[in-house]
Formats: C-alpha cells, sequence, structure tokens
C-alpha cells in the first residue's frame, strides 16, 4: 500500500506558488492522489520585488511547468534580459564621462583550435576590445537593443541565450492558476501560531479562519519574516553582512517617456557612492531601485540619489523601503519543515539570485521528498547543499565590489581584503596566472559558471598573466583578426535580429 503524504506550503508570491507548481508537475498530482499539496496565503501580505528579473535558468522551469513562453510574457509585462549592464563599477566618472562593462548570459564563442580567453589575455590592453565585446556577439547585440530572437522562433527556442525582466506580482498570479490546474489546494488564511511538539518539530498550524492543520511537510515560503524556520523553530540566521554591505533597497515605477521608447534588453546596475541602482525595463515600465549600505548612506541621502536617477525625479518619493540583513538560515531544512526563498535566505538583489535559488531549492525538495521513511531523511543533503549555494552566491556577489577603484568609503572598504571571503581571496590568487576555469567549481553547488566569473574579472579590468606569454610574444598573432570576425558575426546579427521594443510588440500582439 503506497503511503499517504501531505505537504502544506505557507506562503504565496513567487517562492510559494513555484515550489506548489514545481512539486505539483513533478509528482503528477492528479495520477497519484496519495499525495496532496495545499499553499495558504495571506491575502493581506502584498509581494514584495526587489529585482523583477531573473537568471535563464527561469526558461527551463516554466517550460517545465508547461507555461506557454509568450502567454507569460503578455499576461507579466515581461521583457528578455540578456545580461547585466554595470555603469561606474571599477572608477567613479571623471569630467562627466561614465564607463560601462557588460555581463552577458551567453558564454563565449569556442573553437576547437582556438582559445579566445587566451588569444584576449595576450592581445595587447591598449588596442584589444573590452573582454565581453571581443568574445561573444551578445554583447553587441544587447548594446544595440536587439532582442535575443525572433518572434517566429517559437516558445523558448533562441539564437542566443536570455532571462527576463517581468511583473513580480503577476508572475505570482499566473504561478497560482497554473498551480490550481496541476491540483494544488489553494487556501487564503492566515497564520495564527504554529505549535511545536516536545520532539522539536512543528506538530501543528493554526490559521485565523480555517482552524488548525497539519502535513507531513511544512514548506516556509513566508518571505523575510520566516515565520515556521525562523519564528516557530528558531533557527539560527548566519549574518553574510561582513562581506556583502548592502541591506537596503528603495522601489519605485516610473513610465517611459513615450510609448515607443527603446527597450533596453539588460538590467542596469549603476554604482553610486553607497551602492548602486537597478534600472528594469518592463513593456510599459521601468522599475528603479536604490540599493544601498545604511552603515554608509542615510536613507535620506538614498532618496536623493533616486530622485537624481534619469527619468525618476519627484516619483521617487514615494519609493518603498524594502529592509533585509544578507545571510541565510544555518539549516534551511530543519525536522519536517523546509524554507524557501527568502525564508531561507536572500544575499541581495544583484544579479537576481533570488529566483534561481527558489529554483534549486524547489528541485532538490522534490528529487529528495522521501514518500517512505522520516521526512527528515533528507534535511543534512538538502542543508549541505544550499549552504555551500549561499557560500559561492556570496564569492560571485562579492566579485562585483571588491576589484573596485572607487573612492568612497562604501566601495574602499568592499576593497579591503579583510571583507573578501578567504575561498573568494584563494581564486584570485590563482587568476592572476590563469583564467578561470570549469574546474575550479562544482557545478550542483554553483549558479554561476566560470564564464560569468570571466565577465565580471575582466570587466572590472582584473589582470592575469597570459597563457602564451606576453602580446608581444606567441599566441598573440591573429586574435585581431578573431576579434574582428566576432564582430562582424555581431553586425550581422544585429541586421537580422529585431529591436527589443518591436519583438515584445510583435508577441503581444499575437494573442
Amino acid at each position: 500500500m503506497v503511503p499517504r503524504r501531505s505537504i502544506l506550503i505557507v506562503g504565496g508570491g513567487t517562492a510559494g506558488w513555484l515550489t506548489a507548481c514545481y512539486l505539483a508537475k513533478f509528482f503528477d498530482l492528479a495520477r497519484h492522489p496519495s499525495l496532496s499539496i495545499t499553499l495558504v496565503e495571506s491575502p493581506d501580505i502584498g509581494i514584495v520585488g526587489v529585482g523583477e528579473g531573473a537568471f535563464p535558468t527561469i526558461r527551463t522551469t516554466l517550460q517545465f511547468l508547461g507555461i506557454d513562453e509568450y502567454d507569460f510574457i503578455r499576461e507579466t509585462s515581461a521583457t528578455f534580459k540578456q545580461g547585466i549592464r554595470f555603469d561606474d563599477w571599477l572608477r567613479n566618472p571623471h569630467d562627466g564621462r561614465h564607463a560601462h562593462f557588460i555581463h552577458p548570459f551567453e558564454a563565449p564563442l569556442y573553437a576547437h583550435d582556438e582559445s579566445l580567453v587566451s588569444h584576449w589575455l595576450a592581445s595587447d590592453p591598449a588596442t584589444r576590445p573590452p573582454f565581453a565585446e571581443a568574445v561573444t556577439i551578445q554583447h553587441r547585440v544587447s548594446e544595440q537593443q536587439r532582442g535575443p530572437k525572433t518572434a517566429a522562433d517559437g516558445g523558448f527556442a533562441a539564437p542566443l541565450n536570455y532571462a527576463y525582466h517581468f511583473d513580480a506580482a503577476a508572475l505570482a498570479a499566473m504561478l497560482a492558476r497554473r498551480g490550481r490546474e496541476l491540483g494544488v489546494r489553494h487556501v487564503e488564511d492566515e497564520l495564527v501560531a504554529a505549535a511545536v511538539g516536545a520532539d522539536g518539530t512543528i506538530d501543528r498550524l493554526s490559521f485565523k479562519r480555517s482552524g488548525d492543520a497539519t502535513a507531513d511537510l511544512y514548506i516556509d515560503c513566508t518571505g523575510l519574516r520566516a515565520e515556521l524556520l525562523g519564528g516557530a523553530l528558531d533557527e539560527p540566521f548566519v549574518s553574510a553582512k561582513s562581506y556583502l554591505f548592502t541591506d537596503r533597497a528603495l522601489a519605485c515605477r516610473v513610465p517611459y517617456d513615450c510609448a515607443d521608447a527603446p527597450l533596453p534588453s539588460y538590467t542596469v546596475a549603476a554604482a553610486h557612492e553607497g551602492g548602486w541602482l537597478w534600472d528594469i525595463g518592463l513593456r510599459d515600465k521601468r522599475g528603479i531601485g536604490c540599493v544601498f549600505s545604511s552603515a554608509h548612506l542615510d536613507e535620506d541621502r538614498a532618496r536623493t540619489i533616486l530622485a537624481a536617477y534619469p527619468g525618476v525625479g519627484d516619483r521617487g518619493a514615494d519609493a518603498r523601503l524594502i529592509t533585509f540583513e544578507p545571510g541565510w538560515r544555518a539549516r534551511q531544512w530543519v525536522g519536517n519543515c523546509v524554507a524557501v526563498g527568502m525564508a531561507g535566505g536572500f544575499v541581495e538583489p544583484l544579479e537576481s539570485t533570488g529566483i534561481v535559488v527558489i529554483e534549486a531549492a524547489a528541485a532538490m525538495i522534490a528529487e529528495l521528498f522521501p514518500f517512505n521513511g522520516p521526512v527528515d531523511a533528507p534535511a543534512d543533503r538538502f542543508n549541505a547543499l544550499m549552504t555551500a549555494r549561499y557560500d559561492n552566491l556570496v564569492n560571485f556577489l562579492k566579485l562585483h565590489y571588491c576589484l573596485s577603484r572607487r573612492i568612497e568609503p562604501f566601495w574602499r572598504d568592499n576593497a579591503d581584503p579583510a571583507s573578501t571571503p578567504e575561498a573568494l581571496r584563494a581564486l584570485l590568487d590563482r587568476w592572476r596566472h590563469r583564467p578561470p576555469s570549469r574546474f575550479d567549481f562544482l557545478i550542483d553547488v554553483e549558479t554561476f559558471a566560470f564564464f560569468n566569473y570571466q565577465y565580471i574579472l575582466y570587466g572590472m579590468d582584473f589582470h592575469t598573466e597570459p597563457i602564451f606569454g606576453s602580446a608581444k610574444g606567441t599566441g598573440s598573432a591573429g586574435s585581431g583578426t578573431l576579434f574582428e570576425r566576432i564582430r562582424g558575426f555581431g553586425d550581422q546579427a544585429v541586421h537580422e535580429l529585431p529591436s527589443h521594443r518591436e519583438l515584445v510588440e510583435q508577441i503581444n500582439a499575437a494573442r
């Protein structure tokens, strides 16, 4: 006889509904009545969106859930995201001149008989193109505000890698509808209390209208409040504040100057004196936010910086303040309770890591869920993998800060080696003699690949000794021709691909 199992998810939003959908699809609820999944969310708690962006893994997730890509784009005001443009992260603007580099999602082009990275390192720094421009056509495509595909390419298919910008509340509503179609029971109610048994696990939950409820596994998706894992079970919080200093964000929405305004296909991350600003282009509005460190900047100054950003002005007066502490719970799975999303941890909005961590957690719960035996059997493995993932996220995000040569206290404190994790310092020592390699990382606990590190390192002017000697030695011959060919491929792609705005409008018109 197949044992019955029940899962109770507390909290909706992206974390709750993405997890519910993933589990319902993975377990095919309609064909397996021995498992039930219930999601309870309060209708009075709004969705906090600190970035409204995702990583390319979201495409695989949406496809797995059976969501049509173009329906998703239409319903969530989504646009395409081909990477991140970093403005003024390396140095302060000088005489009104600004500089930027791009972290594209597309891996560097590869040929069996050529190493583009090695050729770039061996080329003359004074004449070689920026790293991303040299090794991938996506730099050229995104700089020219082209889309990563054509509307005729079909759902999730494209010549270039991409993710999305989207309205977080609309995504949650779409996932909720899909979850109910997949057999998830949806209850609108407010959590009143969580009773903990003598064994230190959750005994039952009490809700305002529906009363008590029990389950085999409780999934905490209550956001930063972490009402089950942090509240009822009192699981300690591991702070990453000694490495990542930002802990506040002011978020607002602003309209475009005109309906057909050009639409960037990347997130803009613009450095300022005490942190950075995000600028995300949705179809009909821009999401803009000011991320800052409260130890280096007060809220009034942050609001002034936000108001001075192009297009914000007086609209920044009503910007919502979001407070957070970078870090995670020491264990995300304790007994019969596992936390997903911000309830388990959050580092900061940079590089849109929030949703990709939710995706990873949901997939692990699905793969490891015990239909037989104790429900906490996967806890040790889950915790080890999630903790390692958070550690590695801190390393990747800190990489953006620690190489900066900006002069403000926030940036100088970030450049202090004492504020850089030991593991990252060791990697940087290696990378002075060779570029990042796939063998530097374990894929199951990484969000970013070795080439993502390369884009940040060399965008921030990090020096790696050329593998084939100096620019005047062997190995640099023909590199100019290689880079010219890539630029030619990029020009061709710019010619063949529609503008990003045109692509988005074509998809929205094809209802």
